[in-house]
């Protein structure tokens, strides 16, 4: 018997698995091969130059679709910027494609209204409690709560997973799904017990064979362990976890030693462009890229269809040996 939940129930996928918003990593290829996989994969707006670019690669994404496949969605995150993005414009094009899921992080605000009013359901990721109340105050349809262990931006408050979900459980009246360290069927079956709807991975997906990412990027995935990444702009409240490399050391270093240390110091050493060329180049150590603490439950570079198949089966074998710990006894 298959796994329901409100992801199975109400958006078509077959397995509660999500695969988030990913920059750079977030394209048609690894995107369809989730859908085909039968989980729900969201495009990373953002990666794309210009809303008509999204318009283009939503198109791509479509034309790798298997008949059985299940439907995808976009991610628009809307952060503070000084020339910021058209993220209406990106939503539009969205909705124009006829996509009918959208992810938000940040403040959802600028879009929420439009897409909401032309039939989209709403999954919003953020890293508090807090924001999740205003988020479900706003009228987004579910949570993605992501836990310290997250790769990227994780939060100022060090708050778990395990943490997060149970606040949620307690908390929230929409469904939410458990984002940050997840990665294998045990993770999926802890999840559902603590209320989520599914789980929402990142770094997993990256070591599969249809991420559009370098060979030599998954390949390091997979040669890391827990220990494998480091937290750094703290002193900005601008937290992120990335794979512990030369690069982000150095960031590291420089936070930890330089007196009134400014974000200028580091600025050149975070650059977008140096990370996106990891991934194209598979040198690792090229700039600063993101590693959730997952890696080191990460041992192979399966295909998106094995993964989601394995992650299914050793959650049902899981939720069947833990309701069988329940066991029914007679009353004196």
């Amino acid at each position: 018997m298959p796994i329901k939940t409100w992801l199975t129930e109400n958006l078509g996928v077959r397995i509660p698995i999500v695969q988030g918003g990913m920059m750079w990593v977030g394209r048609a290829e690894l995107i369809s091969a989730v859908a085909n996989a039968g989980a729900l994969g969201f495009l990373t707006a953002l990666t794309q130059p210009s809303p008509e670019a999204l318009r283009a690669e939503i198109r791509r994404c479509r034309g790798m679709l298997k008949p059985n496949a299940v439907q995808f969605g976009v991610n628009i995150t809307l952060l503070p910027a000084i020339n910021k993005p058209d993220y209406m414009g990106y939503a539009k094009v969205a909705v124009e494609e006829g996509i009918r899921v959208i992810e938000t992080a940040g403040d959802p605000s600028p879009i929420l209204k439009y897409i909401k009013a032309n039939g989209c359901t709403v999954i919003h990721k953020c890293v508090t409690l807090k924001h999740a109340l205003r988020a479900e105050r706003l009228g987004v349809d579910c949570i993605s709560i992501d836990g310290i262990e997250c790769a990227g931006h994780g939060g100022e408050y060090d708050t778990t997973s395990l943490i997060l979900l149970s606040k949620c459980a307690e908390e929230l009246k929409i469904p939410y799904l458990a984002s940050g360290g997840f990665g294998n069927g045990r993770q999926l079956a802890a999840a559902l017990a603590l209320g989520a709807s599914g789980i929402n991975m990142g770094t997993r997906w990256m070591a599969t064979v249809e991420a559009p990412i370098h060979y030599n990027v998954k390949k390091a995935i997979v040669d890391c362990d827990e220990n494998s990444t480091v937290l750094v702009l703290r002193k900005f409240r601008n937290t992120t976890r990335l794979h512990k490399n030369a690069v982000s050391m150095e960031v590291a270093e420089i936070e930890r030693t330089k007196q009134d240390v400014k974000f200028e110091d580091v600025a050149h050493l975070m650059s977008g462009k140096r990370g996106k060329g990891v991934y194209e180049t598979g040198d690792v150590d090229a700039g600063v890229w993101s590693l959730g603490i997952v890696a080191g439950l990460i041992h192979d570079i399966p295909t998106c269809e094995e993964l989601a198949k394995t992650i299914e089966r050793d959650a049902e074998t899981i939720i069947a040996k833990t309701n069988g710990l329940v066991q029914t006894s007679a009353r004196l």
